[in-house]
């Protein structure tokens, strides 16, 4: 396959902006690590018009997709953890292409996760455990125990998630395999969430209870980047901190998680004079009080 598609890639390599291509190829033939492709070629570049532009071919009855995807927005999914696949395609591609190692350099950086990505990471993707845990409870409240199923679920990916950046590792694809290894105790939280014969209700309450104990584990280092940012200045609207360029990354989550660390402790409301002797601007401010006595 890699012949048939050389004079695709080869013309893509040829121009300044590409910075590697990778050639992905189905390894099962019912995995969907590819969408159902028989082979994917991704192709890295500096920018684009389009962050993504995809393409789809056929060769002998074979699926070959190709994705042409900026530099940016690669790094934006390998932050959010947005489109999981293309960690997999970056750690077993066969590289094609690679300008100035680009690729290598990329992996490297993957396999030794810095620090500082690891702090963001932990912050977002604690921000989609909390969001998922609040929301899940909420439906278990109210007596709506398969929705509430659906959330705990996804906030127990979450915490697996979690559990494999506190080690070190990056997330992969088959994340469940990792996390039975690095930390067996919320696997086992999965496994009886999803093989349980009890009823829905009870290993929900159960799942809760335990959730519960492991979130409030994790907030401190959660909280971390978000704590961060927010002490780099006095005062905060809401407006400026979906603004800040790192904070963007929390989305949709940033208001519960800022309102979750409200009620936490660790971010403290300070009201501002509106124009209306009755109304009050909310501002918020980091709680140094509470950090210090964590430490």
């Amino acid at each position: 396959m890699e012949q048939v598609l050389r004079p695709i890639y080869q013309e893509r390599a040829s121009q300044s902006n590409t910075l590697g291509v990778i050639l992905v190829e189905k390894r099962e033939e019912k995995s969907n690590v590819t969408d159902t492709f028989d082979t994917v070629l991704l192709i890295i570049v500096k920018e684009a018009e389009q962050p993504v532009f995809s393409k789809h071919y056929l060769y002998e009855g074979n699926k070959v997709a190709l994705h042409t995807v900026t530099e940016k927005l690669i790094r934006k999914w390998l932050l959010i953890g947005s489109n999981k696949k293309v960690v997999d395609w970056i750690f077993f591609g066969r590289v094609l292409f690679d300008r100035n190692e680009f690729l290598h350099k990329l992996k490297i950086e993957l396999q030794e996760f810095p620090y500082s990505g690891r702090k963001i990471k932990t912050g977002i993707q604690f921000s989609k455990l909390i969001r998922r845990y609040l929301e899940g409870k909420e439906y278990f409240d109210k007596g709506s125990y398969l929705d509430a199923y659906n959330h705990v679920v996804d906030s127990l990916h979450h915490l697996g998630r979690l559990s494999i950046i506190d080690s070190g590792l990056y997330p992969e694809v088959t994340v469940w395999a990792q996390v039975k290894k690095i930390e067996p105790a919320i696997y086992k939280l999965y496994e009886e969430l999803v093989t349980s014969n009890e009823p829905i209700e009870k290993r929900l309450e159960l799942l809760f209870l335990a959730s519960e104990f492991l979130i409030h584990s994790r907030t401190r280092d959660g909280a971390q980047h978000i704590l961060e940012v927010m002490q780099t200045k006095e005062m905060w609207t809401i407006q400026e901190l979906h603004d800040h360029h790192e904070l963007m990354n929390y989305s949709v989550d940033l208001e519960v998680f800022v309102e979750y660390l409200v009620d936490k402790g660790y971010i403290q409301i300070e009201p501002i004079a509106a124009k209306s002797d009755m109304i009050f601007h909310r501002h918020y401010k980091v709680n140094k009080e509470a950090l210090e006595m964590e430490l």
